[in-house]
């Protein structure tokens, strides 16, 4: 009961590099379980810096039934100033408590499994949404960074095989480096374009910037398939133009996201055609004469799937690190 255990972040980005598919999977169970109610999933809670805007330090904290049975919290700080150093932007741990007691259990670095389970949600999204697959296509990313890099991972252990890829960034530097990823590690075509229109017209469209408003007004055409993931770039009447799939809709409709935004200037939510869970369960099919956009706020849920995965992992091979007497008191007299 009073066992504590660290997963540092090189044993967490193994477990995750080698079991991908198995995060699609859990990804996948994880939604279906937070859809039938089995989960908690409160707001996310904002930490925001008046003399740094773009800056923020998000907490997620969430329960998780079926057969995960734990609660807990994701402390994820988002700083875009540190790509200019050469780091990720994001880093982040995850806390996990036992749902008997309420004790904390584990601590894992959580920058990989935040970015891990975006990246499956993508992926599983792209291949519910796409179901006569990626032949014959191409994907266009915009955005070169570490969530972008992790999303063609995964759409590619997903079975997501287009005929090339088309990378956009406003760093040339970054979207190079993304684009030679994907020819090193899939062996398929990829290119850099500084046409941001040009990326635009590819039949999927991924988003994974750092944007806080939107800056993307052109309408998308029936066909397309627009995975929203960085929440902000699209203008409100490109959602209204569009079927629109969420990982979890109240969630989606609030901090200006693009779908937030989209509410405020219809008055209704008539545009929000279901969520993924209803999509994988078979009780939502988007129309075919529109384009289709997946737009994910990013889910607690997640965290405590994927992180409840890798810590079993971490246990089996003997690789967490355990601190003794961390709790200062174990008996109440």
């Amino acid at each position: 009961m009073f066992n504590f255990e660290i997963v540092a972040g090189e044993t967490v980005r193994q477990v995750l590099h080698d079991k991908r598919a198995d995060v699609l999977g859990i990804v996948s169970s994880a939604y279906r379980a937070h859809e039938a109610g089995d989960s908690v999933n409160p707001d996310s809670y904002f930490l925001r810096f008046p003399e740094k805007p773009d800056s923020r330090i998000i907490a997620l904290p969430a329960f998780l039934g079926a057969d995960v049975q734990l609660a807990g919290i994701k402390w994820i700080a988002s700083f875009p100033g540190n790509t200019r150093r050469g780091n990720p932007r994001a880093s982040a741990v995850l806390l996990l408590n036992d749902y008997e007691t309420g004790y904390p259990i584990a601590c894992l670095e959580a920058a990989n499994i935040s970015a891990a389970r975006t990246a499956a949600s993508a992926a599983v999204a792209a291949t519910a949404l796409r179901p006569d697959g990626f032949a014959g296509t191409r994907i266009a990313v915009v955005g070169g960074g570490v969530i972008a890099r992790n999303i063609c991972d995964y759409l590619n252990v997903a079975g997501c095989a287009p005929d090339a890829y088309l990378v956009h960034d406003l760093d040339e530097a970054s979207g190079q480096a993304l684009a030679d990823h994907v020819r090193t590690t899939q062996n398929r075509p990829a290119t850099f374009t500084a046409d941001l229109d040009e990326a635009l017209r590819a039949d999927t469209v991924v988003f994974a910037t750092t944007a806080l408003e939107p800056y993307v007004s052109t309408p998308f055409k029936p066909g397309q398939l627009v995975l929203n993931i960085s929440l902000r770039d699209l203008a409100p009447e490109v959602i209204l133009g569009a079927d629109n799939i969420f990982d979890d809709v109240e969630h989606c409709l609030k901090a200006q996201t693009s779908p937030h935004l989209a509410e405020q200037l219809s008055g209704s939510r008539e545009f929000v055609t279901g969520t993924l869970a209803g999509v994988l369960n078979g009780e939502v099919t988007p129309s075919a004469d529109r384009p289709v956009i997946f737009s994910p706020f990013g889910l607690g849920v997640l965290d405590l799937a994927v992180g409840a995965f890798v810590l079993g992992e971490a246990r089996k091979d003997g690789s967490t690190i355990e601190v003794p007497n961390f709790f200062g008191e174990t008996r109440r007299w």
